[in-house]
């Protein structure tokens, strides 16, 4: 008798088995990895999943043992073996609860396992340990407290674990409360009060643990501290202690903005009368703090960021603005004030390289926050009213401040900044002190005329008054610092014409003359931050023009100088940055015109926007490759990171378009991964403009595509793409963006349960069905295809099994269309649910009276891949009724069952012999004597 053939998984199980013996745990991983991908059955597969648990369990890997543990129970709920190493993997994760759950089953399958006994006895024992500690947990917290505050631990490691130990205690709420209840926000200002910057730090961050989430807390922390204290400490000099500071007040101002949301109910309410008071003091003492002398210019700009996150609605849908009106009203003039201070020489308050870009933003948040006419009329008295004040009868020192001010509306809402710029002197004034020998009046004065000049209701005026002035101020000026602003101002309105090649304000040449001007003092590194940044302003205006694109890209050291800035600590450069890349990348919103409309428009005359011949695709391609050779992606990974009030809405969705266009040719997206790509792109998908977060996600979305998605994003981070990509799906999207999500969600639901319980949680099913009935084939088969992913998940089996739906009739009428590829998705989600749903097969013969043409179809096709398909669904229905299998036998599905039955080995063969063999078991047929 001949021996039995052992398969190639069953070779590479035992193979690991012996390694595992030997103690060669990672070699056994190995080789029970590679039988997995060969293991023919469940079974098998529920074995080697069991295996690489211990393995992993070896490797003190337990996140991988509990995953693996925890689908050989998902085959078989009883396997004891991978209950036990399950537990043991749960137990070293600190998850006792699940841990005991899992021995209990053990014990409750083999009662007299003495492992599984002794294993119950001591993890319960670790339980009652836990339970003691935290009954403990008062008598520690104590002690570490005596420790911080005993005078003679000053600066010894003892001090610094004890302080390190109360903020990791305070991160969970049972630890925070203890501390709460333990008198800690007392002893917490007095570490406070100590003036040491490391007990300053652990005092604040514990604070944040305390206060997070919880009104009540918050509400008591800051009677205890006081208001206006806890504001107070953003304004030291420490930049550390300012930045806790800002983080500590963020959390009190979601736990408290919470509370006014959710109403005042229960215990919370007991406590709280009202917490829109304490939000209101808290935004009264930052208001305070802006125009307070002697406070540290970081602290200014924290308490300018925390203004700009608190204070305007987060959607305009919710019609309550009555804060960012009361914030007007009370401190409209106090960020004014900010707006229009200068840094050098230093004024009355200190200021930053992003203090007035700060004010600039909060300004433009709280303009667009108002909701009539009468709101916005009230906001142009205040500014108009607060520079009149300076204006008029302060002398020059007056008209310099009114002046600066009017710059920072026309960098925030303009729509302030241009009425602002018509009050009576104004415009006279700035073009009067272009001409100043001073150079720092000189300055204010040319920045408000640049600003003016990039606002299309002063333009025309500019163009006839302060071209000729800019030009001889750009010729004739011995100071650079001046001449780079005059330049840029030039630059501003040489574009005026757009991406319009036929519309160029300036003579052939000049524009490619002022660029290489403004390249030349970027990489000047002589030249100080704040000016060369000006540089960048020119050219986001100048790279409208094709031919500076062209010349900018092929300069490595402009780029490199360029993205070298934008990693630097004054943000003001960031949206120039962005501005100058979208030009170069050309993605910027462009329709093609109509041509019938384009004949109409000659004929009238009228004028007709020309493209410029190097702005046709392959040239946009070829500037794409030269910016991702410089170093394009981690600037824009870092300009992303660094969270500031300049990353502003607008400059975010300026960042989604150039990330869209880097990755539009797939043999990109790798480098753009590995530079950390994906990971910028997560925050622009979920936050920013309905533009840019849309545009964001289609990146998401073509890299997901292309890559292992688990590599790509690891971690937690996978689940954070679907909600991004599942947004692509609305109406309200372009075909291709809606393709491009279906296949990305394709990619995912076929990787992990979780991930599809993760796309069915964001209600991603109903829109993916609807798109299976689209016109457009690619749409229409990647829909089928997502769907078919999807129907490994138990909720969407449940919907096709549920009655007066047709979902399985359109799966077996695809089934059978012409497009082969949604043929085999189609069929291939029948293949895989007639496996895990035998009453789908009944079903399959009454949903269409072609099903049976169907199959025979499947079964004939040349693809082997559609072949194997049918053949599975045929042998599905032959196992899952005999009257099935009467009707198959009695049609000429007998016939191509036999046929491939005698057909070269392989899984057609195989299915169609187990179809026959099946149908002779029923008495339909009889076996064939020759292969007998």
């Amino acid at each position: 008798m001949a021996a039995t053939e052992v398969s190639p998984a069953a070779q590479l199980r035992e193979e690991g088995n012996e390694l595992f013996k030997g103690g060669d745990y990672a070699g056994a991983l190995s080789s029970y990895t590679m039988a997995l991908s060969l293991a023919a059955t469940p079974q098998e597969q529920a074995v080697l999943h069991r295996n690489r648990a211990a393995c992993h369990l070896k490797l003190e890997d337990y996140s991988k043992a509990e995953a693996d543990a925890s689908k050989a129970i998902a085959t078989d709920g009883g396997d004891v073996k991978a209950l036990f190493r399950r537990s043991q993997a749960l137990e070293k994760l600190g998850c006792l609860d699940q841990a005991i759950l899992d021995l209990q089953r053990c014990v409750s399958l083999e009662p007299k396992n003495k492992v599984f006994q002794e294993a119950l006895r001591s993890l319960g024992g670790h339980i009652q340990e836990k339970v003691r500690y935290m009954s403990s947990t008062d008598a520690k917290v104590d002690q570490m407290f005596k420790i911080l505050l005993d005078p003679e631990e000053k600066g010894t490691e003892k001090k610094q674990k004890a302080s390190q130990n109360l903020v990791v205690l305070a991160r969970e709420d049972a630890g925070a409360e203890r501390i709460f209840q333990s008198n800690g926000v007392q002893l917490l200002q007095r570490l406070l009060d100590t003036g040491e910057t490391d007990l300053m730090l652990a005092a604040l961050r514990t604070l944040v643990g305390i206060c997070s989430e919880h009104q009540s807390r918050t509400v008591a922390t800051l009677s205890v501290l006081g208001t206006r204290r806890v504001v107070a400490m953003l304004g030291v000099k420490n930049q550390s202690v300012s930045l806790a500071t800002c983080h500590l007040l963020q959390v009190m101002f979601d736990a408290l903005k919470e509370g006014v949301k959710k109403g005042f109910r229960g215990k919370e309410g007991a406590i709280i009368v009202d917490p829109s008071r304490e939000l209101k003091l808290l935004i009264s003492n930052l208001l305070e703090l802006l125009t307070e002398v002697g406070i540290s210019a970081q602290g200014r700009d924290n308490a300018l960021t925390l203004l700009i996150k608190v204070v305007p609605r987060k959607s305009l849908r919710d019609p309550n603005n009555s804060l960012t009106l009361w914030v007007i009203d009370q401190g409209l003039k106090k960020i004014l004030e900010v707006g229009g201070s200068v840094q050098d020489p230093p004024g009355d308050i200190a200021v930053t390289e992003n203090s007035r870009m700060s004010a600039s933003v909060l300004l433009n948040k709280l303009f667009d926050d108002l909701k009539c006419d009468a709101e916005r009329e009230n906001f142009h008295r205040l500014c108009e009213s607060y520079i009149k004040s300076w204006f008029e009868g302060r002398g020059l020192e007056g008209k310099l401040r009114a002046i600066q001010t009017v710059s920072c509306l026309l960098q925030g809402p303009c729509e302030a900044g241009n009425r602002a710029l018509e009050l009576s002197g104004v415009m006279e004034s700035v073009i009067a002190l272009c001409a100043s020998e001073n150079e720092a009046e000189q300055l204010v004065a040319v920045e408000a005329l640049i600003y003016a000049a990039g606002k299309a209701k002063r333009a025309s005026f500019i163009t006839a008054n302060g071209v000729s002035l800019l030009k001889d101020l750009y010729k004739r000026s011995e100071k650079d610092s001046i001449r780079i602003r005059a330049l840029v101002g030039l630059c501003k309105l040489g574009s005026a014409g757009g991406t319009d090649f036929s519309m160029k304000q300036f003579a052939e040449g000049s524009t490619l003359k002022l660029a290489k001007q403004c390249r030349k003092w970027l990489c000047n590194d002589g030249i100080d931050s704040s000016t060369r940044r000006w540089a960048v302003e020119g050219l986001a205006y100048l790279t409208f023009d094709a031919d500076v694109k062209e010349e900018f890209v092929e300069d490595e050291a402009a780029l490199k100088a360029m993205f070298q800035l934008s990693k630097l600590e004054d943000r003001s450069v960031l949206f120039a940055v962005a501005s100058t890349l979208v030009n170069c990348t050309n993605s910027y919103d462009h329709e093609e015109p109509d041509p019938q409309m384009l004949e109409l428009a000659k004929y009238a005359k009228q004028h007709v926007p020309e493209q410029h011949p190097k702005d046709k695709p392959n040239f946009v391609r070829s500037r794409v490759k030269k910016l991702l050779t410089a170093g394009v992606v981690s600037a824009l990974t870092c300009m992303v990171k660094n969270e500031n009030p300049v990353l502003t809405n607008s400059c975010r969705e300026l960042l989604s378009r150039v990330f869209l266009a880097l990755v539009e040719e797939a043999e990109d997206r790798g480098s753009v991964v590995a530079q950390g790509g994906g990971k910028a792109l997560l925050p622009l998908a979920l936050e920013g403009t309905d533009i840019g977060q849309t545009k964001a996600a289609q990146a998401l979305a073509k890299i997901t595509i292309t890559s292992n998605p688990e590599m790509t994003f690891p971690g937690e981070r996978v689940y954070e793409v679907v909600r991004p990509l599942v947004s692509l799906l609305h109406l309200n999207c372009s075909g291709l963006q809606n393709f491009e999500a279906l296949m990305a969600l394709t990619n995912l639901a076929g990787i992990s349960e979780r991930l599809r319980q993760k796309i069915l949680k964001e209600k991603a099913v109903p829109m993916i069905e609807g798109y299976m009935f689209e016109d457009h084939e690619m749409i229409r088969r990647a829909a089928t295809e997502c769907m078919c992913n999807m129907a490994m998940s138990k909720e969407v089996q449940d919907l096709f099994l549920a009655e007066g739906n047709d979902r399985l009739k359109l799966l077996v009428l695809y089934s059978g269309e012409e497009d082969e590829l949604l043929r085999r998705a189609a069929s291939g989600g029948l293949a895989m649910l007639t496996s895990l749903l035998p009453p789908l097969c009944i079903r399959i013969t009454q949903v269409t009276t072609h099903w049976l043409e169907i199959l025979q179809a499947l079964l004939l096709s040349p693809n082997v891949e559609l072949q194997h398909r049918g053949a599975v669904v045929v042998l599905n229905m032959v196992e899952a009724s005999r009257e099935i299998a009467v009707k198959l036998m009695e049609s000429e599905m007998l016939e191509i069952l036999s046929v491939l039955a005698k057909g070269e080995a392989g899984p057609v063969t195989r299915a169609a012999t187990a179809c026959l063999a099946k149908a002779v078991e029923y008495g339909l047929i009889k076996p064939n004597k020759e292969e007998e």
